[in-house]
């Protein structure tokens, strides 16, 4: 079988424990924000040195790392920055991004499909919604319906193509809501349970907010989850990944800024220090906390997902 149609399965994205331990650097106009953010003008090359230089570093341990086809893939491609046993996964959402009365609209570009991300270099296909499953209905365009749709298209191309789907969600505030606490935490819960619905192989969640919203999310799922960093400081994430491990059978996580964030204020040597000396010995720590408390993802079913005693 020619590595063009070799049937790829989660392990080539999971450590040989099958759990996740995934660096997220597809970010594009939120990078290029966080280099402004520190005084910086990020010139389009500047975005793909920084991706380079995560991936060359970082790689060695994680068992992926999920890059956007813009910046990151070409030039972790051409600088040979991906280390051999690292999987890839590529964010095949469209930059832009669409809206409807101020409200997230969820579209794809048919050319980014299955085929294409193979055609990367890809083990699996990402793609971004923000799903609000508790949307209230209205006649005008079916935003919940609409984005499960996307997604369906976007699973049937890659079962057909033999690449594994990963969903990612981020619910967002409807008009006039204040999105916090029991309010985000039900809005988590309801958009895993409509895309648990579908045949979708991991979804990178939200941590709902405290190990009551874990258990919950676990009740609803009968699907591989890793645990999104959302940019939230390092520290925190550790006693995340642990909770949504522990009481909402998460498989893993896939972290980014919490991890390399300082990359875009260092240039040179200095971010070399920062990579080797600080990023590095963080994704370590998060790595060991999966190894020992993740839930292997071909074990998931809905009686496993259940919370530990």
């Amino acid at each position: 079988m020619t590595p063009a149609t070799k049937v790829r399965t989660l392990d080539d994205i999971a450590t040989d424990g099958h759990v996740f331990s995934i660096i997220a650097m597809d970010q594009r106009n939120t990078l290029r924000r966080m280099f402004t953010a520190v005084g910086l003008d990020a010139s389009d090359d500047d975005l793909r040195t920084a991706k380079a230089d995560v991936a060359r570093v970082l790689t060695p341990a994680a068992s992926g790392l999920l890059s956007d086809p813009t910046y990151g893939v070409p030039a972790i491609t051409e600088a040979k920055a991906l280390a051999p046993d690292c999987g890839l996964l590529v964010a095949a959402e469209p930059a832009q991004r669409r809206s409807y009365h101020g409200e997230p609209r969820t579209h794809r570009d048919p050319g980014l499909n299955a085929q294409w991300a193979l055609d990367q270099g890809g083990d699996a296909l990402k793609f971004f919604v923000q799903l609000r499953a508790d949307r209230p209905f209205r006649a005008e365009p079916d935003l919940v319906a609409e984005t499960l749709s996307v997604c369906q298209e976007i699973i049937d191309d890659c079962r057909a193509t033999g690449l594994p789907v990963v969903i990612e969600n981020l619910v967002y505030a409807l008009p006039g809501e204040d999105l916090a606490g029991r309010v985000r935490e039900d809005a988590i819960i309801e958009a895993a349970r409509a895309l648990n619905d579908l045949d979708i192989d991991l979804l990178k969640l939200e941590y709902p907010g405290s190990p009551e919203g874990c258990r919950r999310l676990a009740a609803v799922l009968d699907r591989p989850w890793a645990v999104l960093s959302a940019g939230v400081p390092f520290d925190q994430f550790t006693d995340i990944i642990r909770i949504a491990a522990d009481e909402g059978g998460a498989s893993g996580f896939i972290a980014g800024r919490s991890v390399w964030r300082e990359v875009v204020s260092l240039a040179g040597q200095q971010r070399e220090e920062f990579l080797t000396s600080v990023a590095l010995p963080r994704l370590e720590r998060l790595v060991a906390v999966a190894a020992s408390r993740a839930r292997p993802w071909h074990a998931v079913t809905r009686q496993s997902c259940t919370p530990r005693s």
